[in-house]
């Protein structure tokens, strides 16, 4: 692909040979010659002088000290590298076909142009929409109904009247709508089971990692909504909302019914307690851990979470304080010290 093609497909200003040809994209370490690469941490800003990319997204206001690599000046570089490397590896195309070995209820209804592969089990009434792609293994219960463009991975168990939308990745061993954890201790403090009789709904768009639960509702539903991204290892319990293009990392864990507004952002093993709000634009950093709604646009630390920066500074002091410590009994030691003292020039003008 030619840069000047690039750049107008990736929505860049070229400052450079408009003719080069493009092959890839890469980070600044990996990419080779006619490959493209880009600055989005000015942290990272030593290794242009190194890198051998042909080209490099940057920010309209960075200079650069190089002048044999073509610029591509964008408002955002990772964005605009993200969809270079969407053009240079498109979604691979398949030919529809389904596996011999797959068992499929006589009552589902398969779209058009459906790839089901090996040892697939389909239940009764389930409903695939059209250009769905199943992998081997993949287990779906009855009344469940798949909306179109859906890649399923192997391994993957979607349960009874689950719902998803179009266009959603599921990725391998992801269990979509097992019970919810609900008991009642009974007259006899043993653990009675509490009916789980809703079911999940996943929106067009969504992604799901690996290993991922969403457990159905008790009741109602338990909603992933539109374009909401949700990593490996994550734990959504039971009635809990998921807005619109939330963010979910590793280890996150939601106990039941609790609500994540649009954008959110929960890192790498945050956990938040059942029944709470966490309002749209909300931050909670890696490790972090809620017992009370957040506010929207707030970012918090800490468990329990408190405003970011206020817990940057309590865990700057908190390393200091051994040194604290050693200070105040020096301190101590000399009030004693002078109080001594005037006690003793007292004394002597009593006298």
């Amino acid at each position: 692909m030619r840069l000047a093609e690039l750049a107008e497909r990736t929505g860049a200003r070229l400052e450079g040979d408009p003719e080069i040809e493009i092959t890839g994209a890469a980070g600044l370490d990996e990419a080779t010659e006619g490959q493209v690469t880009f600055l989005a941490n000015p942290r990272y800003t030593p290794r242009v002088r190194t890198t051998r990319a042909s080209a490099i997204y940057v920010a309209e206001r960075v200079e650069l000290e190089r002048r044999d690599i073509a610029i591509l000046r964008v408002r955002d570089p990772y964005l605009a590298y993200t969809r270079a490397l969407r053009l240079f590896h498109p979604e691979p195309t398949f030919e529809p076909s389904i596996h011999p070995t797959a068992v499929i209820d006589p009552s589902a209804r398969l779209g058009r142009n459906v790839w089901i592969g090996a040892h697939v089990f389909i239940g009764r009434e389930v409903e695939i929409g059209d250009r769905v792609r199943i992998y081997p293994n993949v287990t779906i219960y009855e009344r469940a109904r798949i909306g179109p463009d859906t890649i399923i991975h192997s391994g993957v168990a979607i349960r009874e009247d689950t719902l998803i939308g179009a266009r959603v990745r599921i990725h391998n061993n992801a269990v979509i709508g097992a019970d919810g954890f609900g008991y009642a201790k009974d007259e006899e403090g043993r653990w009675l089971k509490i009916p789980q009789t809703g079911r999940v709904r996943i929106e067009d768009d969504v992604e799901i990692g690996a290993c991922t639960t969403i457990d159905r509702a008790s009741v109602g539903e338990t909603v992933i909504a539109r374009g909401a991204k949700i990593d490996n290892l994550v734990q959504i319990g039971h009635s809990c909302t998921v807005g619109e293009d939330a963010l979910l990392c590793a280890q996150v864990g939601l106990a039941g019914s609790s609500h994540i507004g649009r954008r959110v952002i929960l890192a790498g093993q945050v956990g938040v307690a059942g029944h709470l709000k966490i309002g749209d634009d909300a931050v909670l950093t890696a490790k972090s851990a809620t017992s009370h709604d957040v506010p929207p646009g707030k970012t918090l630390s800490g468990i329990p979470a408190f405003d970011n920066r206020a817990w940057l500074r309590a865990t700057a002091a908190f390393r200091r304080l051994g040194e604290m410590q050693k200070l105040l009994r020096t301190l101590e030691e000399r009030m004693r010290t002078l109080e001594k003292a005037l006690a003793l020039d007292s004394k002597n003008e009593r006298e």
